[in-house]
């Protein structure tokens, strides 16, 4: 495996189970198995690794949703939930720990978050049509569906995710009416 990727699937993994200000530099260079002189020869520092593993896990995670029915989004919810595990999205939580105060962390989160809802409303247009009022305000309700199954996951499991399925199943049918 390559250094950098080693690097990245390490960092990955700590940021995910203790956070980001909890994982320390010597566990990321115990966990990649490399010397701190390396570590920031690839990474510059610990925010720049933080803002290249959310960058790497935002193109993972839109290659996954990127389906063409609100039915196959939820299936790709699942599926995510069953290989990256349930512990919320990376994401907001690295933007509840900086507080939104690290510039180049926000940028990389909110793009991540913009492109997620473009996603959602592009899958309901496939849904309901272009045409039908409300269409942003629908995509914002499952936004925080999902959002909030993503939290809700972590001590309810698949079920959250499930349950936020139906629900949006329950708007969408309402607005095609």
């Amino acid at each position: 495996m390559k250094t950098k990727t080693k690097l990245l699937t390490s960092a990955e993994r700590l940021f995910d189970q203790q956070g980001f200000m909890a994982t320390s530099m010597d566990q990321l260079t115990e966990a990649a198995q490399m010397s701190s002189r390396t570590l920031y020869k690839h990474t510059g520092g610990k925010t720049e690794l933080v803002k290249t593993v959310l960058v790497a896990r935002d193109e993972r995670f839109m290659q996954i949703i990127d389906v063409q029915s609100i039915d196959d989004l939820f299936d790709a919810l699942h599926a995510w939930t069953r290989t990256e595990g349930a512990r919320g999205c990376l994401f907001l939580r690295a933007y509840g720990e900086t507080g939104g105060k690290t510039a180049e962390l926000t940028e990389v989160i909110l793009r991540h978050k913009s492109a997620f809802q473009a996603q959602i409303t592009k899958i309901i247009c496939g849904e309901v049509g272009s045409d039908r009022p409300n269409l942003s305000l629908l995509a914002d309700q499952i936004l925080v569906l999902i959002e909030g199954a993503t939290a809700a996951a972590i001590y309810r499991g698949a079920d959250a995710i499930t349950a936020a399925h139906q629900a949006a199943v329950m708007l969408i049918a309402q607005a095609k009416a």
